[in-house]
């Protein structure tokens, strides 16, 4: 068997835990990528990850050949793309990260049209809002809305978003219309744990931005469900521009305290540093930049 394909099996279940889930990823049978490792072992004449019931394990060598071999596979897999891209090719597996609604949303309905234009990439999208470590879970690119201000990545600007904070009708006709960010306090307020502000929402207030404390009985780590409980439950919530605009417009939710919210946050295409930038990655980042200025879906999410 190729020694190139027992390395990138090995690796492969190093960052998948188990032979399973690497086989998953990598497109083949468990069986095959039990056979790719023994094989790598065979030829090294030593082990490299201890086989139990329950759990893998690597050895001492085997920690060593994995820190080791990461940094030269991703030099040969970079020599390849380099060739591939000089012959017009982009093919292989892409692996895509991106937050979970917004991923639902506006990402997920034209992965169908990227992949129509290279019908040589597979596409492997895994929808998370935890941040995911590109290097150590060897993902090529993910998305991210963010202010992007100590990242050690490449990041590319697509677009961005507005908060906005907003409630249904009913309830500001039951509770009143804050009219100053300091009213909030005698409302009942929906957090989004996924906000990196937290309980303290940004205003500006006479010309300076200000963390107004919030409070509230129902806090949840998604925006599209806070939205969902400002219309079944009641409240006021701050949710990202695209996870409410439909709702504005056709008046199931009114936004309040519109010119004292004034953040603005970057939707960004992050990978990381390399010496020649991956077609996939390439093409990819070219296809949402357009998307960002074309689509109509896209060109919506600012709000």
């Amino acid at each position: 068997m190729d020694k190139i394909d027992g390395i990138r099996t090995f690796l492969g279940v190093v960052e998948a835990g188990s032979f399973t889930a690497a086989a998953d990823r990598l497109g083949i049978s468990k069986a095959l990528a039990s056979k790719h490792v023994a094989a790598l072992e065979r030829r090294l004449g030593a082990r490299l990850i201890n086989r139990t019931t329950r759990r893998l394990a690597l050895t001492e060598v085997g920690r060593i050949y994995a820190e080791r071999c990461k940094p030269l596979l991703a030099d040969f897999d970079e020599l390849d793309t380099v060739v591939q891209e000089r012959q017009g090719q982009v093919r292989g597996l892409l692996r895509l990260s991106a937050p979970v609604t917004f991923g639902e949303t506006h990402l997920a309905p034209i992965i169908g049209d990227f992949l129509q234009r290279h019908p040589d990439l597979t596409i492997e999208l895994s929808l998370t809002d935890r941040v995911v470590d590109l290097i150590d879970e060897g993902v090529d690119a993910a998305l991210r809305i963010s202010d992007m201000a100590d990242s050690s990545l490449i990041a590319r600007r697509l677009s961005h978003i507005r908060m906005i904070c907003c409630a249904a009708p009913a309830y500001l006709d039951r509770h009143g219309r804050p009219a100053h960010p300091d009213a909030l306090a005698k409302h009942q307020c929906i957090v989004d744990l996924n906000d990196k502000t937290g309980a303290g929402w940004p205003f500006t207030v006479h010309g300076e931005r200000r963390l107004v404390p919030v409070e509230g009985r129902y806090r949840v780590n998604s925006a599209r469900a806070v939205r969902d409980a400002l219309l079944a439950v009641g409240g006021i919530g701050r949710c990202p521009s695209f996870v409410v605009a439909e709702d504005i417009a056709a008046g199931r939710l009114e936004v309040v305290l519109a010119d004292q919210v004034s953040e603005e946050i970057g939707i960004y295409l992050v990978y990381p540093h390399a010496r020649h930038l991956a077609a996939k990655v390439r093409v990819l980042a070219d296809f949402l930049t357009r998307s960002a200025r074309q689509n109509p879906l896209w060109r919506s999410i600012a709000g």
